[in-house]
């Protein structure tokens, strides 16, 4: 064991997300533990090493079922006769409900007796009527694992007995459960502990128990907080003799507290005789030792508030502020180890207007996208988150319109176009200071010119009289020999 067990240890070591140091190895060849809703793996022991799956194949078997139901692909309570070519690979040591050829179920029952029942007879029927065959629908199963992401992981039959080629892995079996609780139909199956199939004229009342004993209030292993769930084998005494020798005790299940919600993995685990001779099954007690570990060292924290402004971004022409509030678009709650704080998280804070170097002019409206936030814990990173603005800002229509005058003033193009106007306007004052100039000398000739007429018209009217004057004299010299008629 030894030999097997160090090179195992070297293969596949602790990748544990959390403090590996405060929860000791499982009893288990690989155990997991993760965040429900965000997926967020909390720990992590040889979670990529392949194991047996046996009965975890069912809860593919169930996802596949359970989600021909929704599409309307099958009915829950449609009727199917069991046929025997459903019994073609069960062998003596499988897990049956033993139910016989002839009996007519409902789908819905089927399903019920497959998960709670372990009947492995059941998977194979189920499957018939959905592909037409086993091989097709196995195929199904594998087609859907790898749509999921799970590349460690090969099924060959439907329910889960040992298979050579058969195989999963701690991560692998998280995703598939995740995905199936996700299916309200496939949660309501998983967390029945007693279900009793329906009575007709060919098929008897089944009562069906499940062997998750974490679901019994009567049990030992009774576990309040885990509310679905799959072991493996399903039933803790009537175990396979292989399962037991290749340490195939499993269990995958959920379990939720006080807003909380985890999902657990242990795959190759072990029964123990106790010292009172009684059996203790760890694939049930790891489990619990698992969730009780997250739920006293995880909470959900509040580091990025929405509430809260982180930044400030400079306003230009603001009305009575300089500057707006920036807050997150939306806050971010993680799930963290209760010694990790928001103040842990580094903060990368880019304001638009800051990095770009231009200016953000007012006004500003509250929500308006102004940067962005981003926050980094070790190597996780989240976000970016947008940043918005908190409060309006209005604008300093005065300030503005003194700043667009300033700049209007100091651009380039607006002193050149003064320079031409100043230019016109001198050019023009020349020239009506050029033309007052000549106007005043024309008035000026003319009025020389008006006086020195009016001169010589004095002087001429002077000569005429004088003229005037001295004939009349002449005439006036003749005697009478001129009359008075002629004198006029």
């Amino acid at each position: 064991m030894l030999a097997i067990a160090i090179p195992v240890v070297l293969l596949f070591p602790h990748i544990s997300a959390a403090a590996s140091g405060s929860f000791r190895e499982p009893e288990a060849a690989a155990a997991l533990l993760a965040d429900a809703d965000s997926g967020t793996i909390l720990y992590s022991y040889n979670g990529d090493s392949a194991q047996q799956p046996y009965d975890l194949v069912k809860v593919m078997t169930l996802l596949l079922l359970v989600t021909a139901c929704e599409t309307g692909a099958i009915d829950p309570d449609e009727k199917i006769v069991m046929t025997e070519s459903a019994y073609f690979d069960i062998t003596a040591m499988s897990t049956t409900q033993n139910i016989l050829p002839g009996e007519e179920m409902t789908v819905l029952d089927l399903m019920y007796s497959a998960y709670i029942g372990g009947a492995n007879e059941a998977c194979n029927l189920l499957a018939q009527r959905l592909s037409g065959s086993v091989s097709k629908f196995v195929e199904s199963m594998n087609a859907r694992a790898k749509e999921l992401g799970c590349l460690n992981t090969n099924f060959t039959n439907t329910h889960g007995q040992y298979s050579f080629r058969q195989r999963t892995t701690a991560m692998d079996q998280f995703i598939i459960f995740r995905e199936a609780m996700s299916r309200p139909l496939f949660a309501e199956i998983s967390g029945t502990y007693r279900y009793s199939t329906e009575s007709n004229d060919t098929s008897a009342r089944r009562n069906l128990v499940s062997s998750n004993a974490l679901l019994d209030p009567r049990s030992k292993y009774y576990y309040r907080q885990c509310t679905s769930g799959m072991p493996s084998p399903v039933f803790e005494v009537g175990y396979t003799e292989i399962a037991e020798a290749d340490g195939g005790y499993s269990f995958v299940s959920f379990a939720e507290s006080e807003g909380l919600s985890f999902i657990s993995v242990i795959l190759g685990s072990y029964a123990v005789i106790l010292e009172d001779e009684s059996v203790e099954m760890r694939n049930l007690t790891e489990t619990v030792r698992l969730f009780e570990w997250g739920f006293s060292n995880y909470s959900h924290r509040t580091v990025l508030s929405s509430a809260n402004p982180v930044a400030r971004a400079p306003v230009t022409h603001g009305a009575g502020a300089d500057f707006v509030n920036l807050r997150p678009e939306y806050s971010i709650t993680l799930l963290l180890e209760n010694g990790v704080s928001a103040e842990d998280f580094e903060q990368s804070i880019t304001i638009y207007s800051v990095e770009s170097g231009d200016d953000l002019y007012a006004p500003v409206s509250a929500g308006d996208v102004l940067g962005e936030i981003t926050l980094t814990l070790g190597d996780n990173q989240y976000g970016p988150v947008l940043l918005v603005a908190n409060t309006n800002v209005g604008l300093n229509r005065l300030q503005y319109v003194r700043v667009q005058i300033s700049d209007l003033l100091a651009a380039r193009i607006t002193r050149f176009v003064i320079w031409i106007l100043v230019m016109l306007v001198l050019g023009y004052a020349a020239l009506v200071v050029r033309y007052n100039v000549l106007r005043r000398k024309r008035l000026r000739k003319i009025s020389e010119a008006r006086a020195r007429l009016s001169t010589e018209r004095r002087s001429l009217d002077r000569d005429i009289w004088s003229g005037i004057k001295e004939n009349e004299s002449e005439i006036t010299g003749l005697g009478s020999g001129v009359k008075p008629r002629d004198r006029r």
